[in-house]
């Protein structure tokens, strides 16, 4: 078995399942690749990303804590909609989870795939807001 082979096989072993995520025939292939690979490569990523995060809310010396729930909201909100530089940050840490043949499916749309990408990220900081109040 060559590296890459091995790698591939170590990356997708590490991935959590994830039971809700469907996939069927009648599954889209950016859904499926949705499902399949961004879904539990984020999961995966969870705690890092968490950590990445606030440490993002720290250097950008924004009072987190003192805000109100909806304010934190928008706060994440205007995070993944306006900081490119942290977004390509995220980026690189889904994307170096992918296996090679994962990241082919993934250039071949990888606008589509950003805005999903970003999407999940933004839903699961502010799911998991109470773990970035420090």
């Amino acid at each position: 078995m060559n590296v890459e082979d091995q790698r591939s096989k170590y990356l997708l072993n590490i991935r959590p399942t994830i039971p809700k995520a469907k996939v069927d025939e009648q599954t889209s292939p950016e859904e499926r690749f949705q499902n399949l690979t961004l879904r539990p490569i984020i999961k995966l990523q969870h705690s890092l990303l968490i950590e990445i995060f606030k440490q993002y809310i720290a250097r950008t010396k924004t009072k987190f804590s003192e805000l109100s729930g909806h304010q934190r909201v928008i706060f994440i909100d205007k995070t993944f909609n306006k900081d490119t530089k942290f977004k390509n940050e995220l980026k690189g840490i889904i994307l170096g989870q992918m296996t090679v043949g994962e990241y082919r499916t993934y250039t071949q749309n990888a606008n589509a795939f950003n805005k999903r990408i970003m999407n999940m990220l933004a839903q699961r900081m502010k799911d998991s807001i109470e773990e970035l109040v420090f």
